[in-house]
């Protein structure tokens, strides 16, 4: 895929959660969720999307379905960072991180989600702090929600199973500052490893 327009993001954003979606409520339960965000059907899975089409898939799952919508991301963002494991980062890279140390291993990975932050963020800001914290400002897939906990557990779960199927096993990733918590327009996301 060619990098996006400001507005657009990669179409995994809303395809990984179809399939999660059918496991919950059937394909009928599909279309009706699709419907209720006011999208006519699923991207192709070809060409970045309007950012606005995801969020609204997004925001539609946490409002109808606000028991299940964070693990529903969670798996949704695990099966994008699968895609992205498959489709996106040729095995040799793959084996050469696996290889190396995880502080450098882990440099490298950052810098490459940076490069490809286009693909995520869309009209967003994307910053990699240290190979280990990254922060979206203004995060278009929770833009102007509130919530009293972390809604950005898709991107969450998408750096988590990157770092640990490529720097790490016991690697995964917290959302330690929500936008839609606490106001200030940045998600932090912190990759931690475990023992």
């Amino acid at each position: 895929m060619t990098p996006a327009r400001r507005d657009e993001i990669g179409p995994n954003a809303i395809l990984q959660f179809l399939p999660v979606i059918d496991r919950q409520q059937g394909r009928e339960g599909t279309r009706r969720m699709l419907a209720a965000a006011g999208l006519a059907g699923s991207p192709d899975g070809t060409r970045m999307i309007p950012e606005t089409e995801a969020a609204a898939l997004h925001r539609t799952l946490r409002r109808l379905m606000p028991r299940q919508a964070a693990g529903m991301a969670a798996e949704a963002g695990r099966g994008t960072a699968a895609y992205i494991l498959a489709h996106r980062i040729p095995k040799p890279a793959q084996r050469l991180l696996k290889a190396l140390p995880a502080p450098l291993s882990a440099r490298l990975l950052a810098r490459a989600i940076a490069a490809h932050a286009w693909t995520f963020a869309g009209t967003g800001t994307f910053r990699a702090v240290d190979a280990w914290t990254f922060e979206i400002r203004d995060n278009p897939l929770i833009r102007g929600e509130t919530s009293p906990s972390p809604l950005c557990g898709w991107n969450a779960a998408v750096f988590g199973h990157l770092y640990a199927a490529l720097v790490d096993r016991t690697c995964i990733c917290v959302e330690t500052d929500c936008a839609a918590v606490t106001g200030a327009h940045v998600c932090r996301f912190r990759i931690c490893r475990g023992r």
